[in-house]
């Protein structure tokens, strides 16, 4: 699994903590016209008073100041305990009841992670709740999604999330700004079922350092009555596996060794240099080379069906299930539409997420790569599911082993 340490050790003051573009820096106000009086005393005091918002973030605020409240009467309020990937919270496939108002909670953390224990390259991830990607959240359409974002104390740096899932307000990126020692929290309605990526989104050249530092994850947004194939049939699984998949680009010295930083954000010249290649150092799952094979495989039995949910927010991907299929695959992730069947490997959008599902039929190890052969093997694109059960002759059979041949 990903190695994961956060000590804590420098205090943020006005000088290190980093932020994005005047946007960045301004979206905050958007929490609404009415709370500018408050923002002195909502602020940490060691962090810079925020600088006045463009004139269309303003607009914005105002106008929802001045519309009318959304009737929430009728609906329940549940919480959701999210867990860390590559796991899934306790949902309902199939929704009872009506919608739901779901209570969600997430902090901002900045964690320093052993992206590969081989070479010792490391990174200052930023991340929801610790882990890279996020954490999976589940609802059903036309639930509404409260998140409290929360910025602790001891950060670097200011954060927001932009959830692709949502409509208005940068998807919410320009509602959720939190400085250190903040929070936030933001409610939208989920009303297009699918799989969709979440995101830091600061302003200019902090977007692409915070998503490639490990700031996303994935919502899925399920059709009350479930998942169906294309013949509207009803669709189950028996458990999830939830992969992100995360393009780093690691600064290296004249040596070509891995740098290393004090604390997060000292890398941000270097990394916006690393990244303007455009070639990563690591495409990994979950993390870190290694992060789902081994002890920390998946693991299955014969018979089971098993939803792959895949996110990549930078690059395009090509998931690939070696020894198995997409039995049904939302390539571009949005459950309205039918699946496609009998998929031998899949096209994740950057920006994006995806799921296939497939029943195992034989035991034994299975490889889910990124068909991009060189991130697979040598950029540690790479997971395993380790299926339990009977072997089926029917299926495949070594008919005579390897041996030798006279000549």
């Amino acid at each position: 699994m990903p190695k994961y340490v956060n000590p804590a050790l420098v205090k943020t003051n006005r000088r290190n903590v980093l932020r994005g573009s005047l946007l960045a820096g301004a979206a905050a106000m958007t929490a609404g016209a009415g709370m500018a009086g408050t923002a002195s005393k909502r602020m940490a005091p060691h962090v810079a008073p925020r600088p006045a918002a463009p004139k269309f973030i303003l607009a914005e605020a105002e106008a929802q100041v001045a519309a009318p409240k959304a009737d929430l009467s009728g609906y329940t309020r549940v919480q959701q305990e999210l867990v860390a990937p590559p796991f899934a919270p306790k949902h309902e496939q199939v929704a009872t009841g009506g919608p739901k108002i779901v209570e969600i909670r997430m902090e901002t953390r900045e964690v320093l992670l052993t992206v590969d224990e081989d070479t010792g390259a490391s990174i200052w991830a930023l991340t929801y709740n610790g882990s890279v990607p996020g954490p999976l959240i589940i609802v059903h359409q036309d639930d509404y999604v409260e998140l409290t974002l929360s910025n602790p104390a001891a950060s670097q740096m200011e954060h927001n999330i932009d959830f692709h899932a949502s409509s208005g307000a940068l998807g919410g990126g320009g509602l959720t700004h939190v400085y250190p020692g903040e929070e936030t929290v933001l409610r939208f309605k989920a009303t297009r079922p699918g799989v969709f990526t979440y995101h830091c989104a600061p302003g200019g050249a902090m977007i692409p350092y915070h998503v490639t530092h490990g700031m996303n994850g994935t919502l899925m947004v399920l059709p009350r009555d479930g998942l169906k194939d294309a013949e509207g049939n009803p669709l189950r699984y028996d458990t999830i596996a939830y992969i992100g998949e995360q393009d780093f680009y690691l600064p290296m010295d004249e040596n070509g060794d891995y740098k290393t930083y004090e604390v997060a954000g000292e890398d941000f010249a270097d990394s916006v240099e690393a990244m303007r290649t455009l070639t990563p150092t690591h495409s990994v799952f979950n993390g870190s080379v290694g992060a789902l094979t081994g002890e920390n495989a998946f693991k299955a039995k014969v018979g089971d069906t098993v939803l792959m949910v895949h996110n990549q927010a930078n690059r395009d991907s090509r998931p690939h299930l070696i020894g198995g299929h997409g039995d049904h695959v939302w390539e571009n992730g949005k459950f309205a539409n039918p699946p496609q069947k009998d998929q031998e490997t899949w096209f994740i959008r950057g920006g994006s997420a995806g799921a296939a599902m497939y029943t195992f039929l034989q035991p034994g190890v299975y490889a889910y790569v990124n068909h991009n052969l060189i991130e697979a093997a040598l950029l540690g694109a790479t997971a395993h599911f380790v299926v339990d059960g009977a072997w089926d002759n029917a299926l495949m059979e070594q008919v005579t082993p390897p041996h030798v041949v006279e000549t």
